[in-house]
């Protein structure tokens, strides 16, 4: 469920219009809904406590969206925060997220990004390498403290979605394998700079059955049994996050109720702290991206362009992973639906949205919605083009602020300088 509906005829957020927000800030915009967000939240960590799985970490996967206010919205109802980069870590810090609710994942973690997060005294850091387990030791061990590590097992399961958001296979970049994770964990235990708590794993992102999750926490099961065996400590079962969102044209994927009731099936009798890192299924439907049309460019062999002012580097889905967002008009008038190309103003061809959709008629200066567009939307904008960043707007009732505005090109323009002999 999200809170983006019609309300006398015209698009709102709750209960702020849509037109409203686009004439006060311009367009295009990024809209979020407080209370999509809040519930969605609620609905995933209740199913999680009706599942018989204690009250586990719920880590929100920052990369879907980075936004303070969004973030801090969420740590109000008692989020954490899965983060990539020492900007994630410093982004869930500002949104007053507890350092101890933080988990810091990744394949290329840095020192410095490293020294940092043990300096903030995150929950704990996800190795995927060794290269990586013997770096945080030696970092550790520098900064005279014992890092909370649990090693990211890639489990070999293949997730199905887009290949480009899919995680879990023996060929992506992501974890290690099973034998090496126990002999890691091992040796992490051995380590003056270390302190193992648990295991991790996440096969991908829009996943929409779940067998290949069931597939994979039965094995990291097993792992975390094999672990215990040999009289290690196993305090925590990460099992990431990757839940799919309805994307409109797609097959309705498994509520929160029935992915917590196959964790509590596959996990009964555990005795472990569960963590989860979801992203996109509470974010996703929680915003849109308000666009106006620019105008219609109708060639003589009957295509029509519908030419907006978003672009490709304002909501880079369409283009890098074919994505379907549904759009809607913000004012829907009356008329036989009409087939467009809808496109931006980028000078690449692949600055379409997409293709011979039909959709009511529309003209220039009519305002449409990119629907499910609050997750890996804004958090993937570019300048390209010099294209100013898009603005974001949050929405609490039938109040809205701008929490990140749109920058002049003056801003963007300070951020570089000549160099000396120029």
């Amino acid at each position: 469920m999200n809170h983006f509906e019609l309300r006398d005829g015209e698009l709102a957020c709750e209960e702020a219009p849509l037109a409203r927000i686009a004439d006060a800030v311009g367009t295009p915009v990024y809209v979020y809904s407080s209370a999509t967000l809040e519930r969605h939240f609620t609905v995933l960590r209740d199913a999680l406590n009706g599942a018989g799985l204690g009250d586990p970490l719920i880590a929100f996967a920052v990369k879907a969206n980075s936004n303070v206010a969004v973030l801090r919205t969420l740590a109000r109802l008692g989020a954490g925060a899965d983060v990539v980069s020492e900007g994630e870590v410093r982004r869930a810090l500002a949104a007053e997220v507890p350092p101890e609710r933080i988990v810091f994942s990744g394949v290329g973690k840095n020192a410095d990004e490293i020294a940092f997060a043990l300096k903030a005294g995150v929950a704990e850091l996800n190795v995927e390498s060794e290269p990586e387990l013997k770096l945080i030791d030696k970092v550790a061990q520098d900064l005279g403290v014992r890092a909370r590590i649990a090693i990211r097992v890639n489990p070999d399961v293949e997730a199905g979605g887009h290949a480009k958001i899919s995680t879990g296979k023996a060929e992506n970049k992501f974890g290690v394998s099973f034998a090496e994770a126990e002999r890691l964990y091992a040796n992490a235990s051995n380590a003056a700079g270390l302190v193992p708590v648990g295991v991790a794993c996440h096969i991908g992102s829009q996943i929409t059955d779940l067998a290949p999750m069931e597939a994979a926490f039965s094995k990291m099961r097993g792992l975390v049994e094999r672990l215990r065996g040999q009289g290690l400590s196993v305090e925590r079962l990460d099992l990431g996050g990757g839940l799919g969102v309805p994307y409109f044209n797609m097959p309705e994927p498994p509520s929160p109720t029935d992915y917590a009731a196959m964790i509590g099936r596959v996990m009964k009798g555990l005795d472990i702290a569960f963590a989860f890192e979801p992203g996109r299924v509470i974010a996703a439907n929680a915003g849109v991206l308000v666009s106006r049309v620019q105008h219609v460019n109708e060639r003589p062999e009957g295509r029509k362009f519908l030419v907006l002012d978003a672009a490709m580097n304002d909501l880079l889905r369409p283009a890098m992973y074919d994505a379907w967002h549904d759009i809607r008009p913000v004012k829907p008038r009356d008329g036989a639906p009409e087939i467009y190309d809808v496109v931006g103003p980028i000078c690449e061809t692949g600055d379409t949205f997409t293709r011979d959709r039909a959709l009511p008629p529309l003209k220039a200066g009519d305002l449409v919605a990119f629907m499910t567009a609050g997750a890996y939307g804004a958090a993937m904008a570019s300048e390209y083009n010099s294209r100013r960043l898009v603005p974001e707007v949050l929405v609490k009732g039938d109040r809205f602020a701008v929490v990140r505005p749109r920058e002049t090109y003056d801003d963007m323009l300070a951020r570089e300088r000549p160099a000396p002999w120029l």
